[in-house]
């Protein structure tokens, strides 16, 4: 028997782990408290507040297959039809002051929010969920969102080439995942990386996430 597979009670050979199949749950508008903010269901409430978090910022749509949208108009008009999906089932990042800054990783949110963000998802989606694997996948010269990736934890598989066309383009698709069996110590990473102590008077990191999980 190895770590991902035991041999089989009759044959012998190698057929895997067993696993409880009870499918997971499906993701509910919970609210996600955390210490920089909190994760809620998006609504279309929120749109004047993300659309000034990303008005000027053309560059984080540029490797998305929407977008970049011209105003508020065009954007709560692209917001109405994003609510009304459970798969991708999205929520709103907030911050302290209760303003909507990102919707899951549509944005480029600076550490700790974003970073904390990403924390509360997982944990939600293993501890309350019940998934034993959770994916991050974007396009494979979006080198920002790749190294995000790494940051976090997630473990690199495998690009899928010419996986699609993206605004008249070709764009491979770089899959990353972070399994159950990791999480514990991802999760470990994420509280001591966020930690108060972590940061100096100056809000300067002691130790990175990045060094936090290779460790």
């Amino acid at each position: 028997m190895t770590s991902t597979s035991e041999p089989h009670p009759v044959t012998g050979q190698p057929v895997g782990l067993p696993v409880d199949a009870t499918p997971a749950q499906r993701p509910s508008p919970v609210m996600l408290e955390g210490r920089h903010g909190h994760i809620e269901r998006l609504t279309q409430r929120h749109d004047a507040g993300l659309w000034k978090a990303v008005q000027g910022h053309d560059h984080i749509w540029t490797y998305m297959s929407y977008g970049p949208l011209a105003d508020l108009a065009a954007f709560s008009a692209w917001l109405a039809g994003r609510v009304k999906l459970d798969d991708p089932y999205s929520y709103a990042i907030i911050d302290r002051s209760g303003q909507a800054v990102g919707i899951a990783t549509l944005m480029e949110i600076r550490p700790p929010l974003g970073t904390e963000a990403q924390y509360l998802l997982a944990r939600y989606a293993f501890e309350t969920l019940g998934y034993r694997r959770y994916e991050w996948k974007c396009n494979a010269l979006n080198a920002s969102s790749r190294r995000a990736a790494a940051r976090y934890g997630f473990v690199y598989e495998g690009t899928f080439r010419q996986h699609m066309i993206t605004k008249s383009r070709s764009r491979d698709t770089a899959y990353y995942s972070m399994l159950d069996s990791e999480w514990p110590a991802r999760k470990a990473a994420f509280e001591r990386w966020l930690a108060p102590e972590n940061f100096d008077a100056q809000g300067r990191q002691r130790a990175s996430l990045s060094a936090l999980n290779a460790g």
